[in-house]
């Protein structure tokens, strides 16, 4: 999770810097609008998160010999 965090970090900070150029652009957003920006980083970490947890998960359920067995 240390990457995705990283790349919030990343991309909130590029957000907020690029909407000044996109500012005619958004319609009823203002440019630093918290609760937007918050409820997508919360979207996309929670997107990572899944996508990294359940095939863990999956991983961690099987036994290591017959994985490597079966290759």
């Amino acid at each position: 999770m240390k990457p995705v965090l990283i790349g919030l970090a990343v991309g909130l900070l590029a957000s907020l810097w690029f909407t000044r150029f996109i500012s005619s652009l958004l319609f009823g957003v203002g440019r630093t609008d918290a609760p937007t920006l918050g409820i997508a980083a919360l979207l996309m970490a929670t997107t990572a998160l899944a996508a990294s947890y359940l095939p863990a998960r999956a991983a961690s359920r099987k036994d290591p010999l017959e994985a490597l067995r079966s290759e």
